[in-house]
């Protein structure tokens, strides 16, 4: 795809967070140096971006002790470090874009956000691709893997008390939280959800009206909010077919030009403001084909296209295009 002369370049910031302390396979530390490897810098870079890669983020050591303490110990350390790198990037203007590294890094990015947007009184909304809800608490997941509880964290649910402290804490409100492409979720989190009013699009929903029609309400009411949003996309949010890397797989997942529609769509509307990439584990991954799918969603989403919209649509009406 060529990406043309447009005036919408922005400067992105990019944070490696290689963690893999929440989930249940190892691999996921892997992910920011595989995505930079598969051309993520550079793809930005050539849609006329100003593009500052940050490197790694590095947290301050945690105690040990057995399994479970010493997990729960550095998944804090990390969510504490990344919370403050969060902020501050929102602070300094630019569209920070984190790599991860397992889903519970969205613990601390998305605090972040969460508290510069309440400081600049702006609505903060969630996007949040993944084949599951990651609803769940300490006290309702099966597994006690915390990459299954960022959202119920991020909403204040009870059971992480101890990961932030008071001036880092800021929540994001349920009802601006707008799950898509789930396929996969544990009774208790189902439960959780509707009572919350978590808006939950999944494959049942985008099979009968198509990616589109959600997408284009979700980004209506961000706009009418005048809202950020934070878009979170976990690899197994598509179908394992094309992205394979990934310890979750769920089959039936969003194609390769529905999961392009969306970062197209979500680029037209100009709402998006931050970005995760998630659960990306190249052990698993066959040459790289996933790595260089996500590039390719992050390349769309921030506007690599073949032709500008305006021109396609000035030749709609009798002729062909």
């Amino acid at each position: 795809m060529a990406s043309g002369d447009r005036d919408d370049q922005r400067f992105v910031e990019i944070i490696g967070v290689p963690i893999e302390a929440g989930a249940g396979h190892p691999g996921a530390l892997m992910g920011p140096a595989a995505l930079r490897t598969a051309g993520l810098v550079r793809a930005l870079r050539e849609l006329g971006h100003e593009v500052r890669d940050l490197g790694d983020l590095a947290p301050e050591p945690w105690s040990e002790g057995d399994a479970a303490t010493a997990r729960l110990a550095e998944i804090t350390a990390w969510s504490r470090a990344l919370a403050d790198r969060s902020y501050a990037m929102m602070r300094g203007g630019g569209v920070p874009v984190f790599l991860g590294g397992d889903h519970s890094l969205s613990m601390g990015s998305v605090t972040g956000v969460a508290r510069h947007c309440r400081e600049a009184g702006t609505p903060l909304f969630v996007l949040w691709l993944d084949a599951h809800g990651d609803f769940n608490t300490p006290h309702t997941s099966p597994s006690g893997n915390m990459h299954g509880m960022p959202v119920a964290l991020l909403c204040g649910e009870d059971g992480f008390d101890d990961v932030f402290p008071p001036e880092q804490r800021a929540t994001v409100n349920p009802a601006h939280v707008h799950l898509f492409g789930i396929r996969s979720l544990d009774p208790g989190e189902r439960r959780l959800l509707r009572a919350r009013g978590v808006d939950v699009v999944d494959m049942r929903l985008i099979d009968e009206h198509g990616v589109g029609v959600h997408m284009r309400r979700i980004i209506e009411r961000v706009r009418q909010a005048g809202g950020h949003l934070h878009v979170s996309l976990d690899v197994d949010f598509l179908d394992p077919a094309i992205a394979p890397a990934v310890g979750t797989a769920v089959l039936g997942g969003a194609t390769y030009r529905e999961a392009h529609l969306i970062m197209e769509m979500l680029h037209d509307a100009g709402v998006v403001g931050s970005l995760d990439v998630v659960e990306l584990n190249p052990f698993l991954d066959e040459r790289g084909k996933s790595a260089l799918l996500l590039v390719d969603l992050v390349a769309s989403l921030f506007g690599r296209r073949i032709i500008d919209p305006a021109v396609t649509q000035s030749q709609i009406g009798g002729q062909a295009v």
